[in-house]
């Protein structure tokens, strides 16, 4: 009996253990694999390096560029840096989102704003960011009101294009539905237009994010003295290859955090979707 209630226990602790373990890979399987590619392509980029087939002066080893970042951290630069450019992301996307959100929504709704404001809108959006830079300089100088207009021009047209798109885009029945039960316009807008444009909302809001870093690029080479975007420009400067990458990867690696960040909040949004991301 002892040694039947001993297999019993085995069984169950084995158990336990299958599905922490299938609980913990689910939790983190995206993320594992997800980090294997870059591992692969940081290895070769590094043995490519230490024997000799990539040139130190103009590609360095990832070990360098990992080293160029704990110096700036050590020598107090590299936060002062890291948070002036994350300071000008996040003020020109709350504001480039405020304005799409506003104006996007209003055009979306009304067929006559629609008529009148999206062509000079689809107009603007034609406009390459760098057209930006003079103008603003001219109106706001070098200081952080141009820097942080520029940024908010580059959020603005993607969020406002798929909250166009997504009130656009509702179901004409859903619509329907709503008067059946007699909403009001402002209930129908609240209850079924917004729910039902969320999804491309939050696309806007990645895409949004995604041009505020590139944006931020070009607003601090025109006479930043703070930023990664300045620190490009000192690489260059003094031909330093590694600050210059170490610059990039920096640009890479928060850029992704912010993007995941979104992605958290659009899937916790989207729950109620019987979508098939909601499905894995």
């Amino acid at each position: 009996m002892s040694g039947r209630s001993d297999s019993i226990r085995v069984q169950i602790n084995k158990s336990k253990t299958r599905f922490t373990t299938n609980l913990l890979w689910k939790n983190n399987e995206k993320w594992v694999l997800g980090s294997i590619i870059p591992l692969v392509l940081l290895i070769i980029w590094e043995a490519a390096a230490r024997v000799g087939l990539i040139e130190a002066h103009l590609l360095p080893a990832p070990t360098r560029i990992i080293q160029e970042i704990f110096e700036m951290g050590a020598g107090g630069t590299l936060f002062s840096h890291v948070g002036a450019t994350v300071f000008r992301v996040a003020t020109g996307f709350f504001l480039g989102t405020i304005a799409a959100v506003l104006l996007g929504s209003a055009v979306g709704y009304f067929t006559v704003l629609e008529k009148l404001m999206d062509p000079l809108i689809q107009a603007f959006r034609s406009i390459p960011s760098l057209a930006w830079v003079p103008l603003f300089i001219l109106w706001m100088g070098i200081g952080e009101p141009s820097k942080v207009t520029l940024i908010a021009v580059g959020v603005f047209f993607p969020v406002y294009l798929n909250i166009v798109s997504g009130i656009q885009g509702v179901d004409r029945k859903l619509i329907e539905v709503g008067k059946i039960y007699g909403f009001t316009s402002t209930e129908t807008l609240r209850k079924i237009i917004l729910p039902a444009s969320l999804p491309s909302f939050m696309v806007g809001l990645r895409s949004g994010m995604g041009l505020g870093w590139m944006f931020v690029v070009a607003a601090e080479i025109m006479g930043a003295s703070q930023g990664l975007g300045y620190l490009l420009v000192v690489g260059q400067n003094t031909y330093s290859p590694e600050l210059i990458i170490a610059s990039i990867c920096l640009f890479a690696g928060i850029g992704k955090i912010t993007d995941a960040l979104l992605k958290i909040l659009a899937e916790r949004s989207l729950r109620w979707q019987d979508s098939l991301s909601n499905q894995r």
